[in-house]
């Protein structure tokens, strides 16, 4: 860690030295290029997952979870311009300027590849780096259960990743679509706002489409999707309405769709998905959300026992016949106790999951009970 503080350090400080006048990405755009190699050889170094840039701190690594400064003095508003502008083609940056903030990847020979959200705070420029793993991620690998492998099987339906930023759901999603490209001969077709994990034909044959740069938006690319004869189905994120009714019916009609929504729990998802359609519309989408839906993930990264480790704690609803019919007549209450009750079919709520992590030593009974969503549930299953 030593060697690379001590670089970070110096170039930081040459940063800072530099005139005003002489800040500028073009004047050292060389300088912010090697700076910002070193600093994510930094961060792979110390198995951070993301990075953190933001004028008047330093920058900033997540590891396990947590927060550590990287080496450096704090970075002032032109370091962050100098190392992120450079990143930047033509239309990300107009981008950049029209929304205030872009998502973006790139890759850095010898490093690997990164997932860059570039935004504004406070007038100045910062940003947010993750880390992309250079293999695809298996569930095994991911600590998922293996259950799970059986929804990369079916031939249609919808699939959803819930959860908070950064809990993983592209990752379980890449390890879905391996799974597809391992057994079946597929047309996999994936929407992603940006790529992230790149996926080689094998026995699939797989296209990946980015937003902003393959095509404008996730609805119009879905739509026409529609016409190029995909078995898959991957939308990196459901954002609105248009592209929600779209998902639907491609699963409605012979496609295994795959996409992720942020919510909290498999029950919410449901809901989310009702209130972004006008309440007059919202019998018609009930109908065929029962018909589409194949499964939600809910998952959260759980801080493990060592301090080290973080542990996937899962809530699966799988779509049978009675999970179907309480969808379709909007007894979304009654959802949670098919769940709880539903092991046989795959289905575990987030308490079953939490308290089956403290069983297996993984995590701490206090941990447990930070992330559950009903404390008495998760106390009847420790016991």
């Amino acid at each position: 860690m030593g060697e690379y503080d001590n670089e970070l350090s110096k170039i930081v400080a040459e940063l800072n030295r530099a005139a005003p006048s002489q800040k500028t990405a073009a004047a050292r755009g060389p300088q912010a290029t090697a700076s910002l190699d070193q600093l994510l050889h930094h961060a792979q170094s110390r198995d951070a997952s993301d990075i953190i840039l933001i004028a008047g701190a330093p920058a900033m690594l997540r590891i396990t979870g947590n927060l550590a400064a990287a080496a450096g003095a704090p970075l002032e508003p032109e370091d962050v311009r100098s190392l992120m502008l450079p990143l930047l083609e033509p239309e990300q940056a107009e981008e950049l300027h029209r929304k205030k903030s872009v998502d973006l990847s790139f890759v850095r020979e010898g490093i690997g590849r990164f997932r860059v959200n570039i935004h504004h705070q406070r007038g100045t420029l910062a940003a947010s780096i993750r880390l992309l793993p250079a293999r695809i991620p298996s569930l095994e690998s991911l600590h998922l259960p293996p259950s799970l492998g059986k929804l990369a099987e079916r031939r249609q339906g919808l699939v959803l990743v819930t959860g908070p930023t950064g809990c993983g759901k592209t990752s379980t999603l890449a390890a879905l679509i391996d799974i597809v490209n391992t057994r079946r001969a597929a047309h996999v077709v994936t929407i992603e706002d940006p790529v992230e994990y790149q996926h080689a034909n094998r026995s699939a044959i797989i296209e990946q489409i980015e937003v902003g740069r393959d095509t404008p938006d996730f609805a119009v690319t879905l739509r026409s999707i529609m016409r190029q004869t995909p078995d898959v189905i991957l939308v990196g994120e459901m954002r609105d309405a248009e592209t929600m009714a779209t998902a639907l019916s491609a699963a409605e009609t012979g496609h295994l769709v795959l996409s992720t929504l942020h919510t909290n729990d498999a029950i919410q998802a449901v809901s989310r998905i009702l209130d972004s359609f006008p309440a007059g519309n919202q019998p018609q989408i009930r109908q065929q959300l029962s018909l589409a839906l194949a499964a939600v993930i809910a998952q959260q990264l759980v801080p493990g026992a060592d301090g080290v480790m973080r542990w996937p704690a899962t809530e699966i609803m799988v779509a049978t016949d009675a999970v179907r019919a309480l969808v379709r007549k909007g007894e979304d209450h009654q959802l949670r106790s098919q769940i709880s009750v539903g092991r046989a079919d795959g289905m575990m709520t987030m308490e079953q999951s939490l308290a089956e992590l403290v069983r297996a030593g993984h995590i701490t009974r206090e941990t447990a009970f930070a992330h559950c969503f009903r404390m008495d549930d998760l106390q009847r299953y420790l016991g």
